[in-house]
C-alpha cells in the first residue's frame, strides 16, 4: 500500500450490492473505491488498470465464480481480499475454502436494514478492508480437489497430567490453527480454541480442521468432557470455559455478553484455563485483528504457564499478538510452524 488511502476494488454481479458498498466506504475518509466490476473479467482488467489496495469479491457471479477467480488471482498476482459471504451453514464451505487458498478476511453480505445495524456493518467491514490492506499476504500451494491425508506426526509421552493447550485467534486464524493442529499428534494435550468467526461457520470450520489433523476436532458442546488427543474449538455463538468435576476438565458454553467486542472471546477462555490448571497449561495467541486475549495471556504468564505469541513475519495481520508482545505478555514470540513443537516439549515437561 504506497498511501494511507485505501483503494479498493468492488468485485460483485449485483448491482445494488456494489451500490451499497460504494457508500459504505465513502463514509471512511481513508478508504477510496477506485472501481467496480460485474464479474471477474472486468475486474481483470480493472486490477491491471487501477492496482487496487484491497479486492472486496462475492463469491457466486456468473461467467466464473470467485473462488476460481481468486485461485487464479493468488497464482498470478497475490493482492489482500475480503470475501463478501453468505454468513450461513451452506455458505460455510466455500468461504472457509477462500480463506485457505489466501483470503484475508470475510463479511456477510450487506443488507438494506436500519441506520444503526447499517452503520455497525459499515465499522466493520471498514475496519476489516483497513487490516487487511496492511496484512501479509502469502502465496499458498493448493492440492486442488484431493482429499489431503492426516499426517504422520510421532506420538508424544506427556507427563504433565491435567495439562491444557489454550489457542486463540482472529483474522488469518482459520488457517493458522489449522497448520498448528496439524503439527499435533494424535494423542496431543487436550487443546481449547477461540476463535472469533459466525456461528453459523464454527461446525464446517471443525469439521474441515478434523480431515487434515490428526488429533479428533470438535465444535464444542456444553459439558462436553475435554481428553487427551482433543481439540475443542468454541462455538461462533458462546464463550467457552473450562470447568473441572473429579479430577476432569469439562466444556462450558455460556451465551454471556461479549468481551473485547467479541464472543467467543479470547480472553475469557485464557481466563478460564489459567484458572483451572495455573501453570500446568500453555496459551497460544495468533493472527487477529484488535487486542483480545493479549492482557488474559499475560496472567497466564505470571501464573508461571507458557505462553506463546505468533510473531509478525507469519501473521496475516499481527494485532492480538503483537499487543500481548507489547505488554510482555508472550514468553516466546515463534513463527507459526515452530508453535506445535514448542508447545509438545512444555506438554511433557517434568514438574
Amino acid at each position: 500500500m504506497k498511501s494511507s488511502v485505501v483503494k479498493v476494488l468492488i468485485v460483485d454481479d449485483s448491482a445494488l450490492i456494489r451500490a451499497l458498498l460504494s457508500e459504505v466506504f465513502k463514509s471512511d475518509p481513508s478508504i477510496e473505491v477506485c472501481g467496480s466490476a460485474s464479474d471477474p473479467y472486468e475486474a481483470r482488467e480493472l486490477i491491471k488498470q487501477l492496482s487496487p489496495d484491497v479486492l472486496t469479491l462475492d463469491i457466486e457471479m456468473p461467467k466464473m465464480n470467485g473462488i476460481t477467480f481468486l485461485k487464479n488471482l493468488m497464482r498470478l498476482r497475490p493482492m489482500p481480499v475480503v470475501m463478501i459471504s453468505t454468513l450461513t451453514q451452506e455458505g460455510a464451505p466455500a468461504t472457509l475454502e477462500a480463506l485457505e487458498l489466501g483470503a484475508v478476511d470475510f463479511v456477510p453480505k450487506p443488507k438494506q436494514q436500519g441506520a444503526d445495524a447499517l452503520a455497525a456493518y459499515s465499522d466493520t467491514i471498514c475496519s476489516k478492508v483497513k487490516a487487511a490492506a496492511k496484512a501479509n499476504i502469502r502465496q499458498r500451494l493448493q492440492d486442488e480437489g484431493k482429499d489431503v491425508p492426516k499426517p504422520a506426526v510421532p506420538a508424544i509421552k506427556p507427563s504433565r497430567s491435567g495439562y491444557l493447550c489454550a489457542i486463540g485467534a482472529s483474522t488469518g486464524g482459520t488457517e493458522a490453527i489449522k497448520e498448528l493442529i496439524c503439527g499435533f499428534p494424535e494423542n496431543c494435550p487436550p487443546t481449547v480454541i477461540a476463535q472469533h468467526i459466525p456461528e453459523s461457520f464454527s461446525a464446517s470450520f471443525a469439521k474441515r480442521v478434523d480431515s487434515q489433523a490428526a488429533p479428533n476436532v470438535y465444535e464444542a458442546e456444553h459439558d462436553q468432557l475435554i481428553e487427551v488427543g482433543g481439540v475443542y474449538i468454541a462455538p461462533g455463538h458462546s464463550h467457552l470455559t473450562i470447568k473441572k468435576r473429579g479430577g476432569q476438565y469439562y466444556c462450558h458454553l455460556d451465551q454471556s455478553d461479549p468481551v473485547n467486542r467479541h464472543r467467543p472471546s479470547v480472553e475469557v477462555l485464557f481466563d478460564s484455563v489459567s484458572t483451572i490448571a495455573g501453570s500446568n497449561c500453555s496459551g497460544v495467541l495468533l493472527t487477529g485483528m484488535g487486542a483480545d486475549g493479549a492482557e488474559a495471556l499475560l496472567r497466564m504468564r505470571k501464573a508461571g504457564a507458557l505462553t506463546v505469541a505468533q510473531d509478525e513475519s507469519s501473521s496475516v495481520v499481527w494485532g492480538m499478538p503483537g499487543a500481548a508482545v507489547a505488554i510482555d505478555g508472550a514468553s516466546k514470540v515463534l513463527d507459526l510452524h515452530k508453535i506445535a513443537a514448542v508447545v509438545l516439549a512444555d506438554c511433557g515437561r517434568t514438574q
